[in-house]
Parts: structure tokens; C-alpha cells; sequence
């Protein structure tokens, strides 16, 4: 292509200079809530010692409403919406936005919240492969009408160093363990309180610990489509999330805001931890 447009980021690389504006990039965090993500690359850069003009990072992404971008010295903080598809299209433009750029070496990481089985609210989960719903390491997507079966296993190497920055940290529980991936909230999460619900909870609980049995520490609805874009081409791609409840208890979320506003930096604070380690160690 003569050039290409970013369309969902409002960028284009006819319009904008990619490796001047991200060629440095070394870090990729992404995660579902724009206000997080800026939150994210404000809690970095004091990490780092960044000072952004005025103190303040501004949107790169500010000429469209669909994602949001901040950048901060080597990292990038990006949202990606709710969900694999909305996830997917992000990705795509991220990882083309990479390649124009000349980056190396990078590595993306997704700061989520999830519901947690069997562990208690406040529990961080590394994901070693993300899960279908069968509790199988695979994503199933139709490509010109036909399905095609790709793997979400992620980098062991990376959700190693992760799992030894939490234990560094010792201030929140931090497991490694397989997170479950569904395409909704509600029926595809086992949840009763839906707008529609076909079963009992006993037939709930039954699916839920079948999936606690086979490894299954969290679910959420976008670490399978980060495992297969970044197998795809070849980036390192890491899972951190927080669990809110434990779903073995209960399908609703009874946090105040105070308390879930403290339990979501919890992603931040392991991979920010991370991010300094492994600069500190240029």
C-alpha cells in the first residue's frame, strides 16, 4: 500500500511520521477502560521519571472516539473496548502501527479485570494459555467462511518474569494458572443474572468447577485473541489480570468504588514493577 490508514486509531502513515512518533517503543499495555489506560501511563512515567508536556499525556488518538492512546517514553497505553471483536480490530492497527514504526523487541501486555474461581477477590492471575470454553488452549475463527483453529497459548518466558515480579512485590496474592475466554458476560461466563438464563445453578456450579478442575483461574473476554495475534506475528504477549469475585460464591460484583478503584492498580503495579525492572537492567 501507498499508505496506510489506521482508520480506528484516526491515524495514517501519510499523515503522521510512525518511527519519529513510536519507533522507541518497547512496552505495549492495553487494556479494556480508556480512563484506565490513562491512568496507567500516568502511574508509569512517575515510575519512570517521565515528565509529559505539562504533566499531562495527551490522547494520540484524539481525533476518533473508539480507542484511546497515550504514550510515555518506550511505553505505549492503549484501550481495546469490551470483547474479542472490538479487541481484534485494535490489535490489528496496533501491531501495523509497530511494524511501520521499525520497533524491536517488544513486548504487549493486557492490564484487565476478571472473575476469579476459587481464589479470593484481589488475587492476580498471569495467564499461562488462554481457554475456550471447552477449557481447550484454541481459538476457532471463520476466515472466508471456513474455521480456522489457532493456538492462545502465551509466552512462558514472559508470564515467568511477571510471576517473579509479583513474588518480588509480595504485596498481593499472584498466581500463574489458564484464563478462560468467552464472547459474553452473561450466559457465556455461567452467570444467573442475566437477561436470559436455560439453566439451574446447580448445573452453574457443575461447568464452573469442571473448568476450576481443569486449570481454569480466571475468565474474562479478551486473552485469547491477544494469544493469537501475538503468536501470529511473532510478539511477546502477556495476560495480567485481577479477579473481582469468586465466581464459585457468586455471579455479581458487590465492590464499592473505592475498593475496586484499589483493586484495579493491581495490574499496574506488576507491570509497572516489571517495566522498571527491566529497564533498570539497560
Amino acid at each position: 500500500m501507498k499508505e496506510d490508514v489506521l482508520y480506528h486509531f484516526g491515524l495514517g502513515t501519510g499523515t503522521h511520521n510512525f518511527p519519529t512518533m513510536f519507533g522507541d517503543v518497547k512496552f505495549v499495555c492495553i487494556g479494556g477502560d480508556t480512563s484506565r489506560m490513562k491512568t496507567f501511563i500516568s502511574y508509569i512515567a512517575g515510575q519512570l521519571g517521565i515528565a509529559g508536556p505539562g504533566n499531562e499525556f495527551p490522547n494520540i488518538c484524539a481525533s476518533t472516539d473508539r480507542y484511546v492512546m497515550y504514550k510515555a517514553g518506550p511505553v505505549l497505553s492503549v484501550s481495546h473496548g469490551i470483547g474479542m471483536p472490538s479487541a481484534s480490530i485494535m490489535l490489528h492497527e496496533l501491531i501495523k502501527l509497530l511494524h511501520h514504526a521499525r520497533c524491536s523487541n517488544v513486548s504487549l501486555i493486557r492490564l484487565g479485570t476478571s472473575g476469579g474461581l476459587g481464589l479470593e477477590p484481589g488475587s492476580v492471575v498471569i495467564t499461562k494459555q488462554a481457554v475456550d470454553a471447552t477449557f481447550k488452549p484454541q481459538l476457532q475463527q471463520m476466515i472466508l467462511g471456513k474455521p480456522v483453529i489457532r493456538s492462545t497459548v502465551l509466552d512462558k518466558e514472559l508470564a515467568e518474569q511477571l510471576m517473579e515480579c509479583g513474588k518480588e512485590l509480595n504485596q498481593f496474592n499472584t498466581v500463574t494458572g489458564n484464563t478462560m475466554c468467552t464472547l459474553d458476560f452473561y450466559e457465556g461466563q455461567a452467570r444467573l443474572d442475566g437477561a436470559i438464563c436455560l439453566f439451574t445453578q446447580e448445573e452453574k456450579l457443575k461447568y464452573l468447577t469442571a473448568a476450576h478442575e481443569a486449570g481454569v483461574k480466571n475468565i474474562e473476554m479478551e486473552s485469547s485473541i491477544v494469544a493469537v495475534m501475538c503468536n501470529q506475528t511473532g510478539i511477546r504477549g502477556a495476560v495480567v489480570c485481577v479477579t473481582l469475585l469468586n465466581r464459585l460464591q457468586g455471579d455479581q460484583i458487590n465492590l464499592s468504588r473505592e475498593a475496586l478503584a484499589e483493586l484495579e492498580l493491581r495490574p499496574q503495579i506488576l507491570v509497572g514493577h516489571f517495566i522498571k525492572k527491566h529497564l533498570s537492567k539497560k
